[in-house]
């Protein structure tokens, strides 16, 4: 029997209060909850507090299937609050001082780590020293042949040009969207076209792969060889909440299964789009039906 795939989400896990109430957040979870309706095995590292909040998210964790290597400490679970635009655009508002900012490797996450086919980690969950420490303590436990993925995930003021060139040597993988792009070009003084930013970034720090995701205007997956450009499929938007994420996590999978650039990159945005027609960053979903829904 084949070995089943073992991914990690690394970082923020809390709960978005939305408009229509509270749902379980954070890039790290709804990478793990994409990638295992992909067909492998999900897990999140993250932190959530001795409180009534975090109780609850370690049981939605559970309702999921998902792995857990989340540690409970002394500050209060981690929560934001979500603003959704007229198109289901949304806006953060993300409290500090909370659970995630104070993530501790455990010894069973130690070993899990070290079992890991990809990891996925942002620049949000590194706001704070501990957890930075922590998540490149996480990164080191990994095999040669895990893939490190950096979900760039640029958030308010989260972010310094430190903790980025940091990352961008630790991962072998990139996914980030065309605004976060612009801001990197105003912070390194990069010139030159998108697809010119993005080569240079698989050269310069080595990469396997890097997704650039544009929005309504499409988005591009890149390896070192090829290069595939696909539109967004049109669709009734109810938010855009995680759709960034699946395509991550369904990407990753696509890639550790060896399937063509071209393949990985169709399924990955049809799973996106599909996110953006329901409500919230985890809906569930068959893959063969996926097209059934966006009339792709």
């Amino acid at each position: 029997m084949e070995k089943r795939l073992y991914v990690i989400g690394m970082g923020e896990l809390l709960w978005d209060m939305l408009p229509d109430g509270k749902q379980l957040g954070g890039a790290p979870a709804n990478f793990a909850y994409h990638a295992q309706q992909m067909g492998a095995k999900g897990a999140i590292l993250s932190a959530v507090g001795n409180d009534p909040l975090g109780d609850e998210i370690c049981e939605n964790i559970e309702k999921l299937n998902i792995d857990s290597l989340i540690s409970r400490v002394d500050y209060p679970t981690g929560t934001v609050a979500v603003k959704l635009s007229s198109n289901g655009i949304p806006t953060y508002n993300i409290v500090e001082d909370v659970a995630w900012d104070m993530i501790t490797l455990s010894d069973h996450a130690k070993n899990e780590l070290n079992k890991a086919d990809a990891i996925c980690f942002g620049s949000l969950a590194q706001r704070n020293e501990v957890s930075r420490n922590e998540i490149e303590k996480a990164i080191n436990y990994t095999s040669d042949k895990c893939l490190k993925v950096f979900d760039i995930n640029l958030r308010q003021h989260f972010y310094t040009k430190e903790v980025i060139v940091k990352s961008l040597v630790l991962c072998n993988v990139l996914k980030i969207n065309d605004e976060e792009l612009d801001i990197l070009s105003a912070m390194f003084g990069w010139e030159g076209s998108d697809i010119e930013k993005c080569q240079f970034l698989i050269d310069h720090y080595k990469l396997e792969m890097l997704a650039l995701t544009c929005g309504e205007k499409g988005s591009y997956l890149f390896t070192i060889n090829e290069q595939s450009f696909l539109e967004t499929p049109k669709v009734e938007v109810a938010d855009t909440v995680g759709a960034g994420d699946s395509f991550t996590g369904v990407m990753i999978i696509g890639k550790l299964q060896n399937k063509p650039l071209s393949e990985i990159h169709q399924m990955a945005v049809n799973v996106s789009a599909f996110v953006c027609t329901k409500k919230g960053a985890t809906p569930s979903y068959a893959l063969d039906k996926i097209c059934d829904k966006i009339n792709c």
